[in-house]
């Protein structure tokens, strides 16, 4: 069984109107949610044999707090393609994946990441976690996807969406602003 994880990066800031959008980095709400959700991570005892990312700022700056909360540094390969690529796109990232890899973390944007896992998890009665993403695919928040076979067959409809867990989950303050 493989296990895809889908990290959206946390909030990034919009201080530097002339900053192109690839090179926003994150705020302090940001920060804050990057290093809880990897402690989370921690405390579920997840592992990762590797990780593909966005190399847009805010993604770097993600996954430099995670590892922060995480309690160890994973090196990502930077996947130029995952910058607000579409489900499909990011489907054809997860197909390059080596089958000697069974747990895959991968860093980007939405609506990229809601796309996907709403493609790869069915719409059946008892969904409520993907009903929750399908409502939102907030910022730090990830979905973790199980399914049988080779990263190359993953297709639509063949996953299972087993964890979804949103920052404001673990800590009301990094909830919507009201």
């Amino acid at each position: 069984m493989k296990r895809l994880t889908l990290l959206r990066h946390a909030k990034s800031g919009w201080d530097d109107p002339a900053a192109r959008d690839f090179d926003r980095a994150l705020n302090d709400r940001g920060k804050k949610g990057a290093a809880t959700v990897g402690a989370h991570m921690r405390t579920l005892g997840l592992e990762f044999d590797a990780v593909v990312a966005s190399p847009a700022v805010r993604c770097i700056d993600t996954l430099d707090g995670l590892w922060e909360g995480f309690g160890r540094t994973l090196h990502p390969q930077w996947d130029r393609r995952i910058y607000l690529a579409s489900g499909v796109t990011l489907l054809d990232v997860i197909h390059d994946t080596p089958d000697d890899v069974q747990s895959l973390l991968m860093c980007g944007h939405n609506p990229g990441l809601e796309d996907l896992t709403l493609m790869l998890v069915p719409d059946t009665a008892d969904a409520g976690l993907r009903d929750d993403v399908e409502e939102k695919f907030p910022t730090a928040s990830f979905a973790e996807l199980e399914f049988d076979g080779a990263w190359a067959d993953l297709h639509s409809k063949s996953a299972r969406l087993t964890r979804f867990v949103r920052p404001r989950d673990l800590d009301p303050d990094l909830g919507p602003e009201r």
